[in-house]
């Protein structure tokens, strides 16, 4: 079967959707892309053509691909879905970017900061301390995304001097960069969701207009190395009406 582990213990309609859901999830296939016919698709994965319409409509439910009659299955721009920082890591860990499907970053802001006191009590270093501070804004064909804040500990600035210039990194995110510079891998991965009404200043880095009302969701990441080292800690504010979506086969 194509591009499937060995060790797939899920049934073939969810492993079929899972493969066209990573491509897709990844950037391989492109909104308006065609998906192979039904019958292509029961030969090579040597199922019947139920089983591949059931994936197929799987994909349909999840409004990832579009039934078009006399033409095939196609893949659909659709607003993306609001990515989580260690969601991001595994994608870059793929494709070596964190754009979602339809994705684009702007705003590329970086350099060595005073350490806000909330920043400085997750990095265990006093208030007003150096830190790196990255930040960009994520779009697609909808608007705005989210605002990523990436908080990085000084120390890396030495090795890695990048991580501290306000242009997009080269060869990865800086999890990435950091790890082949300095052999720290993240070993842990702590997530976060809250939602608030957004602040004055969540406005002006979401570009809302003074005063709006919004709720939105605030995603935050801890990544630790092997010795429970902070490495990098992330926050990504959500743009309102942005939601968060995962999915997951149910194995019985």
């Amino acid at each position: 079967m194509p591009g499937q582990p060995r060790a797939d213990n899920r049934p073939p309609y969810a492993r079929i959707a899972g493969h066209y859901r990573d491509l897709i999830g990844t950037g391989v296939l492109a909104p308006g892309d065609l998906l192979p016919s039904i019958r292509t698709l029961a030969a090579q994965w040597n199922v019947s053509t139920a089983t591949a319409d059931r994936a197929m409509k799987l994909l349909r439910e999840e409004k990832l691909v579009n039934g078009i009659a006399g033409v095939g299955t196609e893949v659909m721009a659709r607003p993306v879905s609001l990515a989580s920082g260690s969601e991001r890591h595994d994608r870059s860990s793929r494709t070596k970017s964190s754009w979602g499907v339809g994705e684009k970053s702007s705003g590329h802001i970086a350099g060595m900061v005073a350490a806000p006191e909330d920043i400085a009590r997750v990095l265990d270093i006093d208030p007003g301390d150096d830190v790196i501070r990255r930040s960009r804004v994520y779009r697609d064909t909808h608007g705005i995304v989210s605002h990523s804040t990436s908080w990085i500990p000084a120390e890396f600035a030495r090795v890695l001097p990048e991580l501290a210039r306000s242009k997009r990194l080269k060869g990865g995110l800086s999890l990435d960069l950091i790890a082949d510079a300095t052999g720290r891998q993240v070993q842990q991965r702590i997530d976060e969701e809250t939602a608030r009404i957004a602040t004055k200043e969540d406005l002006e880095l979401l570009e809302l207009a003074p005063g709006t009302v919004a709720a939105i969701l605030v995603l935050t990441a801890r990544f630790l190395d092997a010795d429970g080292q902070l490495l990098e800690y992330g926050v990504d504010l959500g743009a309102p009406g942005r939601t968060r979506r995962t999915t997951s086969e149910v194995l019985r």
